[in-house]
């Protein structure tokens, strides 16, 4: 039999006087050398199950097992955290803000060879595209940047598991892009496992392998993103991965829709505003340039739709357009 990689069996933890952030028995298996995203609203166990996976808080019930050895809790290990991973944060405690970059991200390496240590921060910092940064201090850095340090700090140990708690949210969106690059690279040539918490739908949908998702604290489902996205089961997760339209029966009424559940749902690209002759009830209450797109508010009898429109200009606010569903989920 196969040996597993990173295994919860029946973990959960409960915060005693405080309702939300626990996590209910769980179980979850990480597959190696993929990104692994968790996504849930504020208070349902995201952070939790992953200071659990990590070892920096101990379970009430369950185990975690990293390549079939159990992960110890702060309670039988003196320094919490597993030896084979690191794991990054949105705080700043662990920086030296008054020492240099390339200081920061080598300092968790041995002095028994000078030369490898530097090859190797100079190594990560070239992965990361930071070689321009090795010389500043980290108290003049951005709080985008400082990110960039702690995450190239945690690489340059070559960890074999990489966790990483709303890893992105004080990096500009400019950067963004190009650090999810360079992690997604780093993972191609050296077999990393990441496992990300986040709150940001557009993240997640492009990074990860596996997405998971969590309300009070259970897993409510899993997979690949593209197909939680196209085929959500719980109306939660739909609202959780795009501003959608959500209609109750009457009013998805107004859109042609006789819906035998009790709710509707939608994502704004799944309809066409249509300038027609006939049938043009909705009016444009706004419309929001988006650069390549706009995106339309219309409403109707108290009803209001978001939708995306890729022909700027063809409506006016104050205007009428004719309304066509493509696709549309029960709940």
């Amino acid at each position: 039999m196969a040996s597993s990689f990173l295994t919860a069996i029946s973990i959960s933890k409960v915060y005693h006087g405080n309702t939300t952030g626990g996590l209910k028995p769980t179980n979850l298996e990480i597959k190696p050398g993929e990104i692994t995203a968790i996504i849930g609203a504020s208070g349902s166990g995201k952070s939790t199950l992953l200071s659990l996976l990590y070892g920096l808080q101990s379970p009430d019930t369950g185990e975690v097992f990293f390549k079939d050895e159990r992960i110890w809790g702060p309670e039988e290990k003196l320094i919490p955290g597993h030896d084979a991973m690191k794991m990054v944060t949105q705080a700043e405690d662990d920086l030296n803000l008054f020492a240099k970059v390339r200081d920061n991200v080598s300092v968790l390496l041995p002095n028994t060879d000078v030369q490898a240590k530097k090859d190797k921060t100079e190594q990560v910092l070239k992965q990361l595209n930071m070689l321009h940064l090795g010389d500043k201090r980290v108290a003049d850095l951005s709080g985008g940047e400082k990110q960039r340090v702690a995450i190239a700090r945690a690489l340059v140990t070559q960890p074999e598991v990489l966790l990483l708690d709303e890893p992105f949210n004080q990096v500009d969106t400019s950067f963004r892009d190009g650090l999810q690059d360079d992690i997604r690279q780093i993972i191609k040539e050296t077999g990393l496992t990441v496992v990300m918490v986040s709150h940001d739908p557009a993240e997640v949908l492009s990074m990860a392998d596996t997405l998971i998702v969590l309300k009070d604290g259970e897993i409510i489902e899993s997979g690949h993103p593209k197909k939680i996205y196209n085929d959500p089961q719980y109306l939660y997760t739909a609202r959780l991965l795009n501003n959608c339209n959500v209609l109750n029966a009457d009013e998805a009424r107004l859109c042609g829709i006789n819906a035998k559940q009790e709710w509707v749902m939608f994502y704004p690209e799944w309809v066409e505003a249509r300038d027609s002759w006939s049938g043009k009830r909705w009016v444009v209450k706004q419309v929001l340039f988006k650069g390549f797109y706009e995106e339309l508010l219309l409403e109707n009898d108290g009803v209001t739709l978001r939708i995306l429109n890729g022909q700027a200009g063809k409506f006016i606010e104050g205007g009428k357009a004719k309304v066509k569903i493509g696709r549309y989920i029960e709940y």
